[in-house]
This record gives C-alpha cells, structure tokens and sequence, in this order.
C-alpha cells in the first residue's frame, strides 16, 4: 500500500491556493504513486499552470463543472488499481507527514474504510478547523472542536462518524462497495452522506490526530456563509437524512429533523438569508422522490444494526458545537 496511494485534487479557479497544495503533496516524506488534479472547468484555464507541473502532476480537464462530488467521481472511477485514494482541496496544505501517518492508521484500523486529518486554519495555525464531522440525531452536521485552540488536541487515534472530505484518506474498495459520491449534491455534505453509507456497510472511520493539514475553507465559493454554500448545505442535509437514516430511527427522528430545519430557515432569515433557505428547502422537498429511491438501495443493503447506527450519533440537547 505505501507506493500505491493517489492523490486527487478538484480544482475551480483555485489556481493560487492550488499551487501551495501541490507543493505540499510533492513534498510528503512517503511519496503518493501519483498526483491527479480534475479542472472542473474554470472560467480561466492557467495552460501555463499546467505545464510547470508537467511530469509531476497529472491534470484532467472536464467539460462543464460537475461539483465536488462529479469532479472526484471522475477520477476515482479511473483509479481502482490504488489501494487508497487521498481526496485533497486546493486550500488544504497537507504536513510533510501526513501520508506516512494516514498509511500507518490505516494498517492499525483494516476495518477503517476512511481516515480522518487534524484539520487546521490555515489563517491560525494555533485553532482546529474541525476534527471529523458530527452528525446529530436531528440531521445537522458540523466539525468536530472547529474554532477550539489545539490545545485541546485529542490524545490517539479515535473513531468519527465520517471524515471532512478536505483532507482524507479512503480505501478504493470500500468506496467501490458503497458508491463514490452522490452527484445529485454537487457540494457540500456529499463526504457526510458518504459516511454515512460506510457506517450502513459496516464500515468504521478514525481520526488519525498526528495528520494534519492547513485548511483555508470555502476559498473559491465565498466561505461558509455565502449564498452558494448555506443553498447547498442546506438543500444537502435534507437529502443526507432521508436517504440514510435507517427504520425506525428515520420515523423516531423526523419530527425533529422537521424542527431543525424549521430552526434553520428562521435563523437565516434573521441573517437576511430567509429566502435563499426557503429555496433551498423547497428544492430539496422537490428532489425528495429521486432520493426515496436511493434510500430503498441504501437500506437494502445495510449491514450494520439499528443501535450501532444510533451509538454513532452525537445526541446533544442542542445541536451546536
């Protein structure tokens, strides 16, 4: 496994970020057996980008932009003579480290389908970016300790329920198992719907504490609360749930996913975003006959129990972090 490892980068406009990101990738103590980057068609192709990568990089350029989710699953659908595929943003400056460190947790963790970095600012090197995501019985997800000084860095390695798909490790097999990304999310909480179907197969995913990477966040779509990222986290979350959420949990937690959404159109609308999260909802009520279907498959081949799927979820009073 420890030459047999790729590295996949989806880059839109990010050709400055992208630059420290791959010199980050070029400068790992265990070399990756490649590095792909997927061009999700940027309204300016920088050719000259390209070619000062020649022999190092490999660089894919697709017609129309597909999103996170379709400019990953266009090369992972290319890359099953890997063992593991490292799924890297542009904005992610992985430590020298980081693959020695992923590959060691992954021989310790076989049953790890996914492994997890320290996420941290990239802007404040002395505060996590996230730690993992969480999801919680209501549906919200988040970062683990976003926004916490490392000071309170966790000891060992741990289980997460998914890892934040900026800077993650995942085995080639699994994915295969489960499905690559649902293309219908585009971006945002399509790593978290992933999760979640490795948890259904069976799958486990850690925390590997000592792998950390440098993450910006949102550099090419506004940060977290612009308009194109609060319309598909929340459509998205909506999706995650009802195609995940196993009987009889699904029909135990509707009522307060139900609420939760309610909350959030609310909570938007006091940050003048009210209409866009109706919108959001909407669409994501409109998708929801072509995402019942993906449940039925979903659940048809869930092999973990009802309770372990219930253990994994944080279960908070209060859905905050």
């Amino acid at each position: 496994m420890r030459n047999n490892v790729a590295a996949l980068v989806v880059n839109w406009n990010s050709w400055d970020q992208l630059a420290c990101c791959l010199e980050a990738l070029c400068d790992q103590a265990q070399a990756f057996k490649k590095i792909i980057v997927v061009d999700n068609a940027s309204t300016m192709h920088d050719k000259a980008f390209v070619l000062g990568w020649e022999g190092r990089v490999e660089f894919v350029q697709l017609p129309t932009n597909q999103g996170f989710a379709g400019g990953n699953n266009a090369a992972l659908q290319t890359l099953t003579d890997c063992d593991c595929v490292a799924l890297i943003n542009p904005d992610a400056y992985l430590e020298p480290n980081w693959l020695l460190q992923m590959l060691a947790a992954a021989e310790r963790h076989p049953e790890a389908a996914a492994l997890a970095s320290s996420l941290v600012m990239a802007d404040s090197p002395d505060t996590w970016d996230g730690l993992g995501d969480v999801y919680h019985i209501s549906g919200r997800v988040w970062r683990d300790a976003h926004g916490k000084s490392r000071t309170s860095r966790p000891a060992s390695e741990q289980e997460i329920f998914s890892p934040c798909a900026a800077a993650a490790l995942y085995r080639t097999e699994a994915l295969q198992r489960v499905g690559l990304f649902d293309e219908d999310f585009f971006c945002y909480v399509e790593d978290v719907d992933l999760g979640f179907r490795f948890r259904l197969a069976g799958y486990r995913c850690m925390l590997v504490p000592d792998a950390v990477a440098h993450h910006v966040g949102s550099a090419t779509t506004g940060g977290e609360r612009s308009d194109f990222a609060v319309y598909h986290g929340q459509r998205n979350l909506v999706w995650a749930f009802v195609k995940n959420m196993p009987d009889p949990l699904f029909w135990l937690l509707l009522p307060l996913h139900l609420s939760m959404n309610l909350a959030a159109i609310l909570l938007f609308a006091l940050r003048g975003q009210g209409r866009l999260v109706l919108r959001a909802k909407w669409d994501a009520i409109k998708g929801l006959p072509g995402i019942w279907r993906k449940r039925r498959l979903v659940q048809a081949g869930r092999v973990a129990s009802v309770g372990e799927i219930w253990y994994a979820l944080n279960k908070r009073l209060l859905p905050l972090r």
